[in-house]
Formats: C-alpha cells, structure tokens, sequence
C-alpha cells in the first residue's frame, strides 16, 4: 500500500469518525486491501467493524448470503453480486455502512465482456438506496489495478456518507 492510500484512509476514517459511522468491508479483487489499509491507520477500531474477504464464490454465499442463483445468473464480477455483497456485509455487520468490491485484477481472468480491469463497487449504508460503481481501469498490472480500486472504495465511501 502507498502512502497516498494511507494517508486517504486516515481523511476517510476522519471523516467517518465525524459523523459516528462504523464502517464494514466486503472484499473479493483485492483480498482484504481496503479493510488492510484502514487499519494501517492507528486508532481506525473506532471505525472499522470487520472486514469480509470472500474470494471465492461459496465465501460469498457463506459469510454474506449471496444467493447462488444471483452469481449463476450474473457472475461474481457483476453490479447485481457487489450491490449483494455490500448489503450482506452491512446485514452481517454492526456498521452503519459497507462498501464491496468483485472485478477482475488480472493479469489472467479477463474476457470480452468482462476484462482485466473491470471492477464493481458498491456502497451500502442503513436506510438509504445502496449505490454502484463499475470501472473499467488501465491494465497497468495487478497491483495497480488493486490499489485504483482501494482509492475509488474510499471516495465511494465518504459520498455515501455525505447523504
């Protein structure tokens, strides 16, 4: 992780803290990076919750009740399972809000339809509409695609917790 992410994780745990917002993570392309990188941050246990990685796909019917239907239907890189991610993240959480992020990092794993770079976020918070985001990053790599899509999590977050 960069010292720009960190330093965005402290603004964001800040800014959360702020309004008394507990924040919970559902992570599948990058494995833990958001919750990891929040937690770099020293005194974030007033805001982190807990954090997901659900990698693979029975992680996501197990610890956040994904339908397996929905990832037949869609596929686990898709609006409608990171929009499910967040959701069950916040329902198996005490956070006020979650974000989830499923795409596809590479460098192998892309297609015609869902390439290397593609990645769903999704940001849920209690008694509001859960928003998305798809983003279609430059493959310039795993590692940068992972660290794009920590930085884009966070501004995601703190939009959602602008509402």
């Amino acid at each position: 992780m960069t010292e720009r992410l960190i330093s965005d994780a402290a603004e964001l745990l800040e800014f959360l803290r702020e309004r008394q917002l507990m924040l919970a993570t559902a992570e599948s392309c990058t494995g833990g990076m958001i919750a990891g990188t929040l937690t770099e941050v020293a005194g974030s246990s007033d805001v982190v919750d807990r954090g997901f990685v659900t990698y693979s796909n029975e992680a996501k019917q197990d610890m956040l009740g994904i339908p397996p239907a929905l990832i037949r239907e869609h596929g686990a890189v898709s609006e409608p399972v990171a929009v499910a991610m967040a959701e069950g993240a916040l329902r198996n959480s005490r956070a006020d809000i979650a974000v989830s992020v499923t795409g596809v990092a590479g460098p192998g794993g892309g297609t015609d339809t869902k390439p290397v770079g593609l990645v769903h976020i999704a940001c849920a918070r209690r008694g509001k509409a859960t928003v998305h985001q798809r983003h279609v990053f430059a493959d310039r790599g795993r590692g940068w695609i992972r660290q794009e899509t920590v930085a884009q999590a966070f501004r995601v977050v703190a939009q959602q917790a602008r509402t």
